[in-house]
């Protein structure tokens, strides 16, 4: 044999010899390790391509509380971490299920993540899946239970807001009978009456508007609204209220201003930050309303020159019944609603609104909505937007986009 071809034959050799060290190494390691593959788990026909298209997470458990199968959605809740369930109480209804060989159904509140302390609400169903498997069902009803919370308190607020009213009616119809050969007293508690009676119907009314738009009706289609026309009628029905205060209230700005939407709740909207403006500043002062167009939007600034609001509260008063001063808005007529049914508008257009005050100087209120000329025709959906969230609180803008509303009107 000739210097190559032992070359070679060596060669291979070494190779073989090295290829079965490195196999017998492999094998002893998982030997060691006690890691010997095992065959893929068989589910029973079809599960797979159920749990694909679920929208709960569904999670398939062994005998041993192992993941064999998880849906996407499972992961995506965090139910599932590399082939553990995550959650203990998940956990203890499969094995209660795996004993008794009986469906368990709980609604559960389970961590959300392994940080912070959110939680995730959840509707649990727990089943056996075969002489092997447990099948773990897990509907999401966080949001469902946050509507009910909303709705729970709403309620709470609504009938707390309506005792104050109808009980000070009672007292002072007690107090009319019991005065009436004084004339005088007739008259200052049947006036006392009148006021309040007007509270109570202006926070009904109101009430109404608030559940119109947070049922998100969307029967309406959106129709063009002439954003001059929405300022003038809003002026006329805040013009007693300020010439009971000699407020004078000054519209100026851009005109043409067109939006898509419903022109009552426009109307509604405006008139409220004109009334909250009215109620809020000293006798003889001006309320300033002006529109601007700007970047594909119509603005409507609402100026004052009343006590402003305190930066701690100002993220806060758009929410409903909440009043920065209780005892003033009650000596005013305030509800505590205005503002929030101007957030529920804005954001059931497409919009938003804005507020900037300073203490002692006044506030700006700044509607914001989608500019109709800009868009060149009406959205094919209804103006019902799917987050009725849109309430940012700002200052003016270096180049006076807040400022300039303010100074024109006033």
């Amino acid at each position: 044999m000739d210097a190559s071809a032992a070359a070679v034959l060596a060669g291979l050799v070494g190779l073989l010899v090295g290829a079965l060290a490195v196999f017998a190494f492999r094998i002893s390691e998982t030997e060691r390790l006690g890691l010997a593959s095992l065959p893929e788990p068989e589910l029973p026909p079809g599960v797979g391509e159920v749990l694909s298209v679920l929208r709960s997470a569904a999670v398939v458990l062994d005998t041993a509380d192992g993941v064999v199968k998880a849906s996407p959605a499972a992961y995506a809740f965090g139910l599932v971490r590399g082939h553990d369930i995550v959650h203990a109480e998940l956990r203890e209804m499969a094995a209660e299920a795996r004993r008794f060989g009986l469906v368990r159904e709980r609604e559960l509140e389970l961590a959300r993540g392994p940080l912070g302390r959110a939680r995730l609400v959840v509707h649990a169903r727990v089943a056996p899946l075969g002489p092997e498997h447990v099948l773990v069902l897990v509907e999401d009803r966080t949001e469902a239970r946050r509507v009910e919370e909303i709705r729970r308190d709403f309620v709470a607020n609504v009938s707390h807001e309506l005792k104050t009213p109808i009980g000070a009616l009672h007292l002072l119809a007690e107090a009319v009978h019991d005065a009436c050969d004084d004339p005088d007293a007739v008259q200052h508690f049947s006036e006392r009456m009148q006021r309040e009676s007007m509270r109570l119907s202006t926070l009904v009314q109101e009430i109404i508007d608030l559940s119109r738009l947070q049922v998100a009706d969307a029967t309406h289609p959106p129709e063009p609204c002439d954003v001059d026309e929405i300022i003038a009628d809003a002026v006329d029905r805040c013009r007693l209220a300020a010439q009971a205060k000699r407020i004078e209230v000054v519209t100026g700005g851009d005109d043409g201003g067109v939006v898509f939407g419903d022109d009552n709740l426009l109307v509604t909207a405006v008139r409220n930050l004109i009334d909250n403006a009215i109620a809020y500043s000293p006798e003889m002062t001006r309320v300033g309303v002006a529109v601007r167009r700007v970047d594909g939007l119509v603005e409507v600034a609402v100026s004052d020159q009343g006590i402003g609001i305190p930066p701690a509260e100002q993220a806060r008063i758009f929410e409903r019944f909440y009043r920065v001063d209780p005892a003033r808005s009650r000596a005013t007529g305030g509800t505590g609603l205005g503002l929030s049914i101007v957030k529920h508008v804005a954001a059931n257009h497409g919009g938003e609104v804005t507020v900037w005050s300073v203490e002692g100087e006044g506030s700006t209120f700044t509607l914001r909505l989608p500019d109709a000329v800009a868009q060149g025709e009406p959205p094919a959906d209804t103006y019902v937007a799917t987050d009725p969230s849109h309430v940012t609180t700002a200052r003016p803008d270096h180049d006076g986009a807040h400022a300039e509303p303010r100074g024109a009107a006033l």
